[in-house]
């Protein structure tokens, strides 16, 4: 049986904290499906197609990796996707207490997917989707926080 997760988010926009979570977990898992959650709660700062051609461009030599946006429940997104893991990575103990909430309610509701936790490489654990976006925002130079082609279209379409 393929080990498959779906590592799930908003990737708005992807920062090099997720890429390292997929790159490493790529050791763990057959097959990464980015599942890129649409929030009716959130509003984004790119267009979902903006998001998964982002994501489809890091991963483009790695067959392994695809992405695809969703609505609703994570864990019926997998159960869709034949996903037996949810990926998630944790940045501090706040990240833990708050993905643990999330992975015992997805565990009462789909009792056969299992979370899993990656933690983040030291050098990404202060780079967050939401923290990019502030310095977009204030004109700051965001490129030691995302993968080259998310600054590079930035750089080109700078609003």
């Amino acid at each position: 049986m393929e080990n498959v997760c779906v590592f799930p988010g908003t990737f708005d926009p992807i920062t090099l904290g997720h890429v390292d979570i997929i790159r490493r977990a790529l050791q763990l898992f057959d097959r990464i499906i980015v599942g890129v959650g649409v929030n009716s709660l959130k509003q984004p700062m790119f267009s979902i197609e903006q998001r998964l051609d982002w994501i489809r461009a890091v991963f483009a030599n790695e067959p392994r990796v695809e992405a695809e946006a969703y609505e609703g429940l994570t864990v019926a997104f997998c159960q869709k996707k034949q996903a037996r893991f949810i990926l998630r990575g944790i940045r501090y103990v706040s990240d833990f207490e708050y993905e643990k909430s999330i992975a015992d309610m997805n565990r009462a509701l789909a009792p056969d997917i299992e979370t899993v936790f990656l933690a983040s490489a030291p050098a990404y654990a202060t780079t967050a989707s939401t923290l990019v976006r502030d310095v977009i925002r204030n004109g700051g130079d965001i490129s030691a926080f995302v993968p080259e082609v998310v600054y590079r279209t930035l750089q080109a379409n700078p609003g």
